[in-house]
């Protein structure tokens, strides 16, 4: 039965590569780089010559910051390694490359078929996988195990919506994740999630979600200072990060009413994926609002600048330590919300909508400490944004909880150091 399944599931994996290169296609319309490395989504990437190779995956920018840190443990507990991360997207690629540079190797994940897979371990071959998030791919977790790859997931979750999903196929759902040698869980209810679907309770651990350790507000060089001179000290700034399609408009009808009260408010909307950068400048300037591109500032912003769209890669943490409050995206849609451990982490108040299912231990925790306040539509998003501009104390406050609930929820990163030192078969001479 499960022999079946698997082939029914490749089957429909197969089936689907057409359909996975029209999305590519018509992404890379938009945003070039889609239209790039076709090859490596079926397994043709270059031959690693390593005796050791450590493999992580993080599937885009957000994973790819949650693990800098643990892939420069790996670095130096297993010196004599290689490490190689892959990414599913155009911009997980680029922040691989702006976070670690050349101290990994990098190529995307092939697609979960099983020629794809196997051509990618050929040419690979790694000792040990670290798999980051939600990402459970059966035809790879099977391809590891009958190579003996060690399988490690860090920092999981299950979300309500996928453990709904997973549930329709328990038997497909526990073979999958019996395959899995150690997980690395980001709280006790995903670990309850987890062992409702089959995995098995000897691999589940505990460990806090990296998110929090991702980042100090000492890494952010830029801080609160030159970009915020740049903007205008004394103008209040809103940034709208990660933002989907269909709010932005909120956003916009927001930003109107706010600045009934707040006549120099300066917007900074930071759409979530590039290829909407001009579409949704655009959609400003319809709105007849003066409009600037990041990536096309130099020195002092304009007063007369309504809305600045943040067009570049690799800066969020730099725009929200210069904002005054922040508006997490894909919250006011039902796509399930964004991290706003990002700018919790630099003391920003936040506002996010009734969609955080993907968020949602860390939105919670926020909320639980009043370090956030969620509103059920965007008719209340502009009363939200202004009462944390009107009133200093409210904001001085939430900014208070926001480092607090870092500094209370930082510890995952060693929790997960601590458990692969004790699970983990070394890949490789670990450092003396």
């Amino acid at each position: 039965m499960i022999y079946s399944r698997n082939l029914l599931y490749s089957g429909a994996a197969y089936l689907l590569v057409p359909w996975a290169l029209f999305h590519l296609v018509r992404r890379g319309i938009r945003y070039p780089p889609y239209l790039r490395r076709w090859h490596e989504r079926f397994g043709f990437v270059p031959r690693v010559h390593a005796d050791h190779l450590i493999w992580i995956h993080a599937v885009s920018v957000g994973e790819v910051r949650t693990i800098v840190r643990l892939v420069r443990y790996l670095r130096r507990e297993y010196p004599g390694s290689r490490i190689l991360v892959t990414t599913m997207t155009p911009t997980g690629s680029s922040q691989v490359r702006q976070s670690l540079g050349d101290d990994v190797l990098h190529c995307y994940i092939p697609y979960d078929v099983p020629g794809s897979v196997r051509r990618f371990l050929d040419r690979v071959q790694p000792k040990l996988a670290f798999i980051v998030e939600t990402e459970f791919w059966p035809n790879i977790f099977r391809l590891c195990e009958e190579r003996a790859i060690p399988l490690f997931l860090v920092n999981v979750r299950v979300s309500p919506r996928s453990f709904k999903g997973y549930r329709r196929f328990p038997r497909f759902t526990r073979n999958m994740l019996a395959k899995v040698d150690m997980m690395a869980v980001q709280s006790e209810e995903d670990a309850e999630r987890l062992r409702i679907l089959g995995a098995p309770e000897e691999v589940i651990h505990v460990t806090g979600n990296l998110k929090f350790d991702a980042c100090s507000p000492g890494d952010v060089a830029d801080g609160n200072g030159s970009l915020r001179r740049q903007w205008g000290k004394s103008r209040p700034v809103w940034i709208a990060a990660s933002t989907h399609e269909g709010e932005e408009k909120m956003i916009l009808g927001s930003f109107r009413e706010l600045r009934k009260q707040h006549p120099t408010l300066l917007l900074v909307i930071v759409p979530r994926h590039p290829e909407r950068f001009a579409r949704v400048a655009r959609l400003c300037e319809r709105s007849d609002l003066q409009v600037a591109l990041h990536s096309e500032c130099r020195g002092d912003l304009p007063p007369t600048v309504d809305v600045l769209v943040g067009n570049t890669m690799g800066e969020l943490y730099k725009f929200y330590a210069a904002a005054d409050v922040a508006f997490i995206g894909g919250s006011l849609v039902r796509h399930g919300g964004h991290n706003l451990v990002e700018a919790m982490v630099v003391g920003v108040p936040t506002v996010f909508g009734p969609h955080i299912f993907n968020f949602e231990q860390s939105s919670n925790i926020a909320l639980q400490n009043g370090a956030a306040t969620q509103v059920r539509n965007a008719a209340e998003l502009a009363g939200a944004v202004s009462s944390y501009l009107d009133d200093p104390e409210l904001h001085a406050r939430a900014a208070r909880a926001a480092t607090k609930v870092i500094h209370d929820n930082r510890g995952s990163l060693q929790a997960t150091q601590d458990l692969i030192r004790r699970t983990v078969t070394a890949p490789g001479p670990r450092a003396v």
